[in-house]
């Protein structure tokens, strides 16, 4: 279920900024960039930071393993990324 709210964004940075992703992708930007840029305050911004660090942070696995295990895990998802 898609919200209307999180589909046409607050204003028309998010709109420019789901268009320019979109173009990019050559398509619709994807839900996950639609949910972190709707009120980034509140979850977007702190997830992204805990993704960055979980992703490039100090570990046992290179960021290239870790890239494969996130992909992995989206494609069993049926996801995507």
């Amino acid at each position: 279920m898609r919200l209307k709210m999180i589909e046409r964004g607050l204003g028309i940075r998010q709109q420019i900024l789901m268009s320019t992703i979109g173009a990019l992708v050559g398509g619709r930007a994807p839900d996950i960039a639609r949910v972190l840029h709707y009120r980034g305050e509140l979850f977007g911004d702190v997830m992204c930071a805990w993704t960055q660090r979980v992703m490039r942070g100090n570990s046992r696995w290179s960021v290239g393993e870790r890239e494969l295990f996130a992909a992995f895990t989206a494609s069993r998802n049926h996801c995507v990324f």
